[in-house]
């Protein structure tokens, strides 16, 4: 009887050619970027979730909507390279504060921890100035007289122009301090959190104006409106004179303006989310920034800025950011503590300790 012999099966090496090679390195590169990614969106706060849900949904209605664009694939690159800073400062951020940890804190760790909590207001004025891009995406005519109708049928005036007969320098320069406020509030408020380091509020307050704005600006993209101050150009009688601060708005409304929109008021918008921040966070803040608040609502109009129903719906919109942010932020809290719950009792099981408490939001 024949002994049953081992079969050995042969090796073949595979030749290494420069494509697989090629094919391997592109491999691994994808392999590294997607794992930069998920640590850049674990670093990530819901603010940040809001912000590039905001950029992903406006890049696709760009891509649906590009026949009514200038440049589309030029303003979705932009997007991308926007939100790509933005994952970047995230990842940034939490390296230097794991550094800091280990090796105690230096001027790197300030500078990120600046940058990390302060860059929001930038990310706003620049969603607000592309809107001068996308007003006609979806719709590509103004739809002013609609408002304009509705001021008439709300007032029984057109308010800008009946507010003209009062027009003075002193009530002018008046106003247009209080318009100029509007660019306080979020600061003030997330200053003050801020500076007495309660990070929980700080972005839970970020979170209300960026929800906020977002639904503003999507507002704006499916029904353009120009302002008083473009549709009713020829029938003011003059233009509003004033003092320093009426030249420091004409100014920054020579080289800011946005044609385009105005609906909802996104300045009033702002404002009532940073107010509910503060009625939420800082009770005395709120009343102290609520008369300042009201006349800069006022002086939309008075400054030919807006129309009754441009601020109507930015208290709406700013009032919907404060209830859908905070949502957001419970929510992320509750699924927060969940997943620490069940890593704290898995830790447990193996004899861990310490897992009292999870830590302290931060994002």
């Amino acid at each position: 009887m024949k002994k049953d012999r081992p079969i050995v099966a042969k090796e073949t090496a595979l030749p290494w050619t420069p494509a697989a090679a090629a094919k391997f390195k592109g491999q691994r590169i994808l392999a590294d970027a997607q794992g930069e990614f998920a640590i850049s969106w674990r670093a990530c706060g819901v603010f940040e979730r809001v912000a590039l849900g905001y950029l992903s949904f406006s890049s696709v209605l760009m891509a649906l909507f590009a026949r009514n664009l200038a440049h589309p694939i030029r303003l979705i690159a932009v997007q991308a390279f926007v939100a790509l800073l933005i994952l970047l400062l995230c990842r940034v951020y939490t390296r230097s504060e794991e550094r800091a940890i280990r090796d105690g804190e230096k001027i790197a760790t300030s500078f990120w921890h600046f940058w990390r909590y302060w860059y929001p207001h930038l990310f706003f004025l620049f969603c607000f100035e592309e809107l001068a891009h996308l007003v006609h995406l979806v719709n590509p005519g103004w739809q002013d007289a609609k408002l304009i109708a509705f001021d008439y049928w709300l007032t029984g005036v057109h308010p800008a122009l009946w507010l003209e007969q009062f027009a003075t320098p002193a009530r002018n320069d008046f106003f247009q301090f209080t318009y100029i406020t509007y660019f306080t509030y979020l600061l003030i408020v997330c200053g003050v959190l801020y500076f007495r380091r309660d990070w929980k509020a700080y972005w839970a307050t970020m979170t209300y104006s960026a929800a906020g704005y977002v639904i503003g600006y999507l507002v704006a993209m499916i029904f353009p409106i120009q302002s008083p101050w473009f549709t009713m150009a020829g029938m003011w009688h003059g233009e509003l004179h004033g003092g320093a601060f009426t030249t420091a708005i004409n100014f920054i409304e020579h080289f800011g303006r946005v044609r385009g929109a105005a609906f909802p008021s996104e300045h009033v918008a702002g404002s009532v989310a940073a107010l509910w921040g503060a009625w939420k966070h800082r009770r005395w803040l709120f009343w102290t920034l609520l008369p300042f608040a009201v006349c800069m609502c006022a002086s939309t109009i008075w400054g030919r800025y807006h129309y009754v129903a441009d601020v109507l719906a930015g208290i709406v919109t700013g009032t919907l950011g404060y209830v859908v942010g905070g949502w957001l932020m419970r929510l992320s809290e509750a699924k927060r503590k969940a997943n620490w719950g069940f890593v704290a009792q898995e830790a447990t099981g193996f004899g861990a300790r310490g897992f009292q408490s999870p830590p302290s939001l931060s994002g």
